[in-house]
């Protein structure tokens, strides 16, 4: 098998405009009040559905920069069946799953009524953006095969 070709490298201009989109997602979350970690949060989950080990080990190390818990990012994949993740951060990973999983139509309007609900607009369009733009990092990297050093 020959050498990965990275497509950041191989496309610089396009790999900047998706680093410009992932920038104008974090500000939009910062403008909305969304810390740090429920970021890390987000970018973790939408990882691990994607199975990207590059952005799983990547926005592990920021959580746990941010002061996340390693007991919580182990149990990120079962978010759901534990009280150890906040109202907003539920809301905010419930979203991140639908936007990842796109679930048939119904479920999904469901999840973005309930998490639109806690999170309010600003917050719920800046997780949406998070999610959308850990999504195609997720492919860019899994589609260059980025090793995990």
């Amino acid at each position: 098998m020959s050498a990965p070709l990275y497509l950041d490298k191989a496309v610089p201009a396009a790999y900047a405009a998706a680093t410009d989109l992932a920038r104008e997602a974090g500000v939009a979350a910062e403008a909305a009040g969304l810390d740090r970690i429920l970021v890390e949060l987000v970018n973790m989950r939408v990882s691990q559905i994607n199975g990207c080990a590059f952005c799983i080990d990547l926005h592990q190390r920021r959580a746990v920069r941010a002061g996340e818990s390693e007991r919580r990012l182990a149990l990120l994949p079962a978010w759901s069946e534990t009280d150890l993740f906040t109202v907003q951060e539920r809301a905010a990973l419930a979203l991140a799953e639908s936007v990842t999983l796109l679930p048939d139509p119904d479920r999904r309007r469901r999840t973005e009524a309930e998490s639109r609900t806690v999170l309010g607009d600003d917050a719920f369009a800046a997780v949406a953006w998070v999610a959308l733009t850990m999504n195609t990092f997720n492919r860019i990297s899994m589609t260059s095969h980025h090793p995990v050093k």
